[in-house]
């Protein structure tokens, strides 16, 4: 009996199993739990690595966009950074930053677009060939889990891509902040923010300057409802932009529905002292706007 547990008996005399048998038993039960729990484990993890989809949109997407024309990696070219979650999906921060140089040659022109939403095309952006941007940034309406892309076009014509992904939803059909009668009372309004840049320099072209423009308007998407009438409001956005400086062209915009309601941008570019800033913009019931602001050398 050394080495042995004793068996347990029950009432009746009916030997059940020893102490020993139990214990073989408790391995063997932890052994199987634990392998479930290692697949369970194995199983979430895996779902983690698929929780941003392959680019299956975007695959029957760029060919209506870009046609044949090869796109290729960032390359270092454009960056783009966004929440991983968006607090908010009507207001989706979207920054990208450019590099220009003579081996990369100029950005003269950035698409962004974002794959899950009804008008993927956010906007189209073109800029001066002596506007020397570096840095844009903007808000989109993000309507699903999306890829939000930015392809930039170099002179020399080739196409470069970045992108990252987003968890938001709903977005082209939030309700507007403001009610309809106050968005059509301030529609148009414009306001330019100058951030004085600390670049060393004081020659004319040979500094950066960041502006921030904000321009007051609902940017009904189509898919948003009123919520008194609980009629849809129809599509009524800022499609066309330009800022400039004196006579030399900052940038445009071609836009959409993904644009946020109020549109803002904020940009950086190689100003000249002493040269106004306007800008002027239309939408689409063909109302046109434009305000005009003087950039003095302090500023710069």
């Amino acid at each position: 009996m050394h080495g042995r547990a004793p068996p347990i008996f029950l009432g009746g005399g009916t030997k059940i199993m020893t102490i020993n048998s139990i214990n073989r038993r408790s391995r063997i039960v932890a052994v199987v739990l634990l392998t479930l729990l290692g697949t369970a484990v194995s199983m979430n993890a895996g779902a983690q690595d698929t929780s941003v989809p392959a680019s299956t949109t975007w695959n029957g997407l760029k060919g209506d966009v870009f046609g044949q024309k090869v796109i290729g990696p960032a390359d270092n070219i454009i960056s783009i950074e966004a929440p991983k979650r968006a607090e908010d999906a009507a207001i989706v921060p979207v920054d990208l930053h450019f590099k220009t140089d003579a081996k990369t040659g100029r950005i003269k022109a950035v698409t962004l677009i974002v794959d899950e939403n009804p008008a993927p095309v956010a906007a189209v952006f073109t800029f001066g060939k002596d506007a020397g941007v570096t840095h844009l940034a903007t808000r989109l309406r993000v309507n699903a889990y999306s890829y939000v892309r930015a392809i930039a076009e170099t002179e020399d014509g080739k196409l470069h891509m970045t992108e990252t992904f987003v968890k938001a939803s709903g977005g082209c059909s939030a309700p507007a902040m403001k009610n309809q009668a106050e968005a059509m009372a301030s529609l148009g309004k414009m306001k330019l923010r100058v951030f004085p840049t600390n670049a060393p320099g004081t020659e004319p072209m040979t500094r950066a300057t960041e502006m921030q423009l904000m321009i007051r308007h609902p940017n009904n998407s189509g898919l948003q409802m009123d919520q008194i009438t609980r009629y849809y409001i129809p599509p009524h956005f800022i499609q066309g932009l330009t800022v400039s400086q004196g006579d030399r062209l900052i940038m445009s915009m071609e836009g959409g529905i993904s644009i946020s309601e109020d549109p803002n941008f904020r940009f950086e570019f190689d100003a000249k002292p002493g040269e106004d800033v306007k800008v002027e913009a239309a939408d689409t019931k063909g109302k046109k706007f434009q305000d005009e602001w003087p950039l003095e050398s302090s500023s710069l």
